[in-house]
């Protein structure tokens, strides 16, 4: 589900200098009562980005859920703070951790977006009970979330991106479901000369683009080029043969039109009209979307010419990984009072249940985060489509914005926004991200020293 992230220089020298250390808090499924005072109210902020048309199942789902534990806990008043995504993690939320003022309880995503939040002591440290009770056996990765073996926040969700294919309209004009790049390649021409859009994007908050970038640099590439970058490896570059041909494959693509006009301009939300009224023949982005392919704006049997497929090999079978993984969660502030941190975790002990992930399942359509059964035949055709890709082999890889940090990650978004607009080349935009990289390094090695 999916992740940009505005950054700036400033901030991480501000955190280099904050002294780390760890707070032990906790979540898990045995309820034990708030020592209730009337006279002493407790309030949190709870803020989440759940503000848009496909995020509406989730907001219902926290706040049902948030209703009841208040009912439970009349000494306990949790204020929710809807925000956008982009304004939240990369504005509000990125100067808030540097001031020491973030909110109570906030939804943000694991990785590299928060390893500045715990080398700074920002998140409490939620290993101690995490370990004691097994909860790590309940979810199904906590890679995301785990630094030098301490846990920082818990998934909410599993998410995939998938390639959505209009398989209807593929069989109409007798175009094969794509299983290389060639093949790809071939449906975009055919798409085109009669009159289809190839890609439906909406590239209006910027990240959607970068799936088609990560996608074509893990199918040149291998995972260890991205894992040297990302660990700042010495004689690592985005700047190689590989990345190369990816992005001249993005720009190939946006010389011919085949992500529709003024893609930059366009909200996901028209993208996927495009796509679901037969406009354009392919959807690439996060399983988050599956619930617009459903909804009143989109025809009635839309769902059912749906098919998920893996984003095509580079060549005959080649891999087909899954861009992926359990990146959105919830994170707890280690500012919280005594009195706050009882009622923040009696109230993630809420969040995290089998019942939860079941609403998320059935009625947000998004993959849980713990090990839960689920009946496929209730979430509609392509839920099921998409779950069975998590599970294939090769797996998952992270979304390369998951992996880069905020810094390199703001240079990636804009340079292939760039590419998609046709204003710059694809050795220019690799240029421009090894300067990036550099900076990044450069600073991060220069306050490490002092």
């Amino acid at each position: 589900m999916l992740r940009r992230k505005l950054r700036s220089w400033g901030w991480v020298l501000l955190y280099a200098v904050v002294l780390t250390g760890t707070v032990v808090v906790v979540a898990h499924a045995n309820h034990e009562p708030i020592e209730e005072d009337a006279t002493d109210k407790v309030t949190l902020t709870f803020r989440h980005f759940w503000i848009s048309e496909h995020d509406r199942p989730m907001l219902n789902i926290f706040e049902d859920v948030v209703r009841e534990f208040e009912e439970a806990h009349p000494n306990v008043k949790v204020n929710f703070d809807g925000m956008d995504q982009t304004i939240h993690r990369e504005q509000k939320l990125k100067s808030e951790m540097v001031t020491g003022t973030p909110p109570d309880m906030f939804v943000l995503f694991g990785g590299a977006e928060i390893e500045p939040y715990v080398r700074s002591n920002r998140l409490l440290d939620l290993t101690e009970i995490v370990n004691g009770n097994h909860l790590e056996n309940e979810f199904k990765d906590l890679k995301l979330w785990t630094f030098d073996r301490h846990v920082y926040g818990l998934p909410i969700e599993g998410n995939a991106e998938p390639l959505y294919v209009n398989a209807a309209l593929f069989r109409k004009l007798g175009i094969a479901i794509p299983e290389t790049l060639s093949e790809l390649n071939e449906a975009v021409d055919v798409l085109q000369q009669h009159g289809y859009i190839p890609f439906a994007l909406g590239n209006e908050e910027r990240w959607p683009a970068a799936i088609f970038a990560h996608y074509l640099m893990d199918r040149y590439g291998n995972p260890q080029m991205i894992e040297n970058l990302v660990e700042g490896n010495s004689g690592s570059a985005f700047q190689n043969a590989a990345y190369l041909k990816a992005f001249n494959q993005i720009e190939a693509w946006a010389e011919k039109g085949a992500f529709g006009p003024h893609p930059n301009d366009i909200s996901t939300e028209e993208a996927i009209d495009l796509f679901s009224h037969g406009k354009a023949g392919m959807y690439l982005n996060g399983n988050w979307d599956i619930t617009l392919f459903h909804n009143e704006r989109a025809p009635a049997d839309f769902q059912n010419d749906i098919k998920a497929i893996p984003f095509p090999s580079l060549e005959p079978g080649g891999s087909k990984s899954l861009a992926g993984g359990y990146t959105i969660g919830i994170g707890l502030s280690s500012n919280l009072s005594d009195a706050q941190k009882k009622a923040a975790l009696e109230l993630m002990k809420s969040l995290y249940t089998t019942e939860v992930q079941e609403r998320i399942v059935y009625e947000g359509l998004r993959i849980p985060s713990m090990r839960i059964p689920f009946d496929a035949e209730r979430t509609g055709p392509v839920f099921p489509q998409v779950t069975a890709l998590m599970e294939q082999d090769p797996q998952t890889f992270v979304p390369y914005d998951n992996m880069l940090s905020p810094e390199v990650n703001k240079s990636f978004l804009a340079v292939i926004a760039e590419m998609i607009h046709g204003g710059i080349s694809a050795g220019d935009a690799l240029q421009e991200l090894d300067v990036s990289s550099q900076q990044y390094w450069n600073l991060r090695r220069s306050t490490a020293v002092k």
